[in-house]
């Protein structure tokens, strides 16, 4: 993708269900938990780069020994820095204390990090916020075990201000009104709830002060509590979740939008946001690495029993697309096929735009996450020149010559790697016309590939804001004077804002949106902007459930073709000499690539949960009233 998205994180939850002295004996070290935590955050680095968090329990520690650690950094490789903090306190510890070497009850009770309960997260930041403050997992403390809480989560809610009025009319005083926050503290209240009521009934059944503490944590019901606090979440959310004496869960949205996978042998109960991750850190196949279901919760109790849990009655499932487009591991089965068969889905128009001339036609792709896509689309390109070669020998009638037959059999789709991502840019120099010079060579090309009479086809994931492709890749490619530049994009025209954790809330940072103002004034409609404005401030005081989303009307004015081809004007310029075409995929062959992920908002303005349409028409309202400010 030219325009990185962030906001998608990952999670990592480990459970290890053995005392810690026997990986000691099968692995080797009592921090088998840590290093395959390490794992698991590194292979999810693709997910958040901005800062990274990982909290760790103790099981059964005495009163007075430290039983939680955390640790989180923004450094510019967070996770790696975390790792390295965590390696040095161990080496320091063993270096200090010889005694803790062969010694598991030494280790665990001296040393920090170590434990049967781990949470790990990956974050992309929000809006440009990062602070160590807001890194993952956050902490919710007390002096009861059970009451400690901690939180992480790949999430965004829509409905953050009504979450955070309900906290103050419960009485609560929240330090900020920031989803994480809020989403904890909600959970936190109901923690305390359950924990003061399972107090009670246990004095009531005679126990002791002291004798009560390890019975409420056996029968604390982690579904219960979670039930209570989801109730009127509306956002897509994979949350996982510590409690002091050791329970722990991930809970998924009813929808599905964000991804979890787990897996459970004997020996550990392991969480992560994406399915290959666990595969290759745990070696196992793709069979027994299970999707938790929507709406469900994995729950682990202190005792390592584990169970499925409905905490809220699934609707109907929309899993995220671009999580299949972009956001995952390709290295996953599914998403690896998925991919290729975006690719292969675009060949009819493309071979309708370069009006079926491969010879004359060279194939790319735009690094890295297109690749793909690239390959699938090359297979296509392949079998339409053997069925192209097949009809050629047989229209000789057995009458060819071998040199006439050698010809036919040679040729084949012309492959190259013409874009080159060179650096990461750094805008050191604010002065707009510096850092678009800056800008404009983030690309490089490869020279000397490209004839005058060649069509270039580079596909890419997808084209959200187009900055990029006009501002550097299109200018780079122009230097190799193709005759038409055709850019392909696997996911079809993203026209809407999203509200579920990618950062794409501003409607006027669509280039597809752009297009549509741009056809709009050109046919003068312009005026219909006036009228959507004031339906969508007549929706402001209404409930959620009754918004509709009248962007769409916009959008319906033209069809997918004219925004095509207005979208290649806007990331073209008239220093461009080729002929520049944009191609997107259809949405409904989307969703034949990628039938298990059939959420499309982005793409069709269809939202899998009630807060989605206020949020459009909030990014509506804030395009024209010229308020940069967050829709949601």
């Amino acid at each position: 993708m030219s325009d990185a998205l962030k906001h998608e994180c990952g999670i990592a939850l480990i459970r290890l269900l053995k005392p810690l002295e026997f990986y000691k004996e099968k692995y080797g070290s009592a921090f088998y938990g840590v290093n395959k935590m390490y794992l698991m955050m590194e292979k999810q680095h693709n997910r958040g780069q901005d800062g990274a968090g990982f909290a760790s329990i103790k099981l059964d520690t005495a009163p007075g020994e430290r039983y939680i650690s955390r640790v989180r950094s923004i450094a510019q490789q967070p996770i790696q820095d975390i790792f390295a903090q965590i390696n040095d306190r161990i080496n320091k510890d063993f270096t200090e204390h010889p005694e803790y070497n062969d010694s598991v009850a030494l280790q665990k009770k001296h040393m920090p990090y170590i434990g049967e309960l781990l949470l790990g997260h990956v974050r992309y930041g929000t809006f440009g916020k990062n602070s160590v403050e807001s890194v993952h997992p956050f902490l919710r403390q007390n002096n009861w075990t059970h009451r400690n809480l901690i939180v992480a989560g790949n999430f965004n809610m829509t409905n953050v201000n009504e979450l955070f009025d309900e906290l103050v009319k419960l009485g609560q005083h929240p330090k900020e009104k920031a989803d994480t926050i809020t989403i904890m503290e909600k959970i936190g209240h109901f923690l305390d709830d359950a924990v003061a009521k399972k107090y009670k009934q246990l004095k009531n059944e005679g126990y002791n002060k002291n004798e009560c503490s390890p019975l409420i944590a056996e029968r604390l019901n982690v579904a219960k509590i979670l039930k209570r606090a989801s109730k009127n979440w509306d956002g897509g959310y994979a949350m996982a979740g510590l409690l002091g004496h050791g329970d722990s869960f991930v809970l998924r949205d009813p929808a599905g939008i964000r991804p979890v996978y787990y897996y459970q042998d004997d020996e550990v109960v392991v969480v992560a946001s994406e399915r290959p991750v666990i595969q290759t850190v745990f070696n196992v196949d793709f069979d027994e690495v299970k999707e938790l279901e929507p709406g469900h919760a994995i729950i682990t109790k202190k005792s390592g029993a584990t169970t499925i849990k409905k905490i809220i009655n699934p609707i109907e499932r929309k899993a995220c697309s671009f999580e299949r487009i972009y956001f995952s591991r390709g290295s996953d089965a599914e998403i690896y096929q998925e991919r290729k068969k975006l690719g292969r889905f675009l060949m009819p128009k493309v071979l309708e735009a370069i009006d079926n001339d491969t010879k004359n036609t060279v194939f790319s792709y735009i690094p890295n996450t297109a690749e793909t896509s690239f390959f699938g689309m090359i297979e296509t390109v392949e079998e339409h020149l053997n069925k192209r070669k097949t009809q050629a020998i047989l229209d000789g009638n057995g009458k060819l010559s071998a040199e006439r037959v050698t010809e036919i059999l040679s040729e084949r789709p012309r492959i190259e790697k013409i874009a080159i991502k060179d650096a990461k840019l750094r805008t050191f120099i604010t002065e707009d016309s510096s850092r678009d010079d800056l800008v404009a060579h983030v690309y490089d090309v490869t020279y000397g590939v490209i004839k005058p009479t060649d069509n270039l086809v580079i596909i890419d994931d997808s084209i959200v804001r187009g900055t990029t492709l006009k501002k550097s890749i299109i200018k780079m490619m122009d230097r190799l004077h193709p005759k038409k530049i055709i850019v392909v994009s696997s996911a079809p025209q993203i026209r809407y804002p999203d509200c579920y954790g990618i950062d794409m809330a501003r409607l006027e940072g669509l280039i597809a949106f752009r297009a549509m103002l741009e056809l709009l004034k050109e046919r003068n409609k312009y005026h219909l902007i006036e009228d959507v404005y004031k339906k969508c401030k007549a929706q402001v005081n209404i409930e959620d459930k009754d918004v509709r989303n009248f962007v769409k009307d916009l959008y319906a004015q033209f069809t997918d073709d004219e925004i095509s081809a207005k979208i290649a004007e806007l990331i073209s310029d008239t220093t461009v000499n080729a002929e520049v075409k944009t191609i997107f995929q259809p949405v409904e062959n989307l969703h034949k690539a990628c039938p298990k992920n059939l959420g499309d908002w982005y793409f069709t303005g269809n939202y899998p949960t009630v807060g989605g349409n206020r949020v459009v028409n909030r990014a509506f309202i804030n395009f024209y009233e010229g308020n940069d400010e967050r829709a949601y």
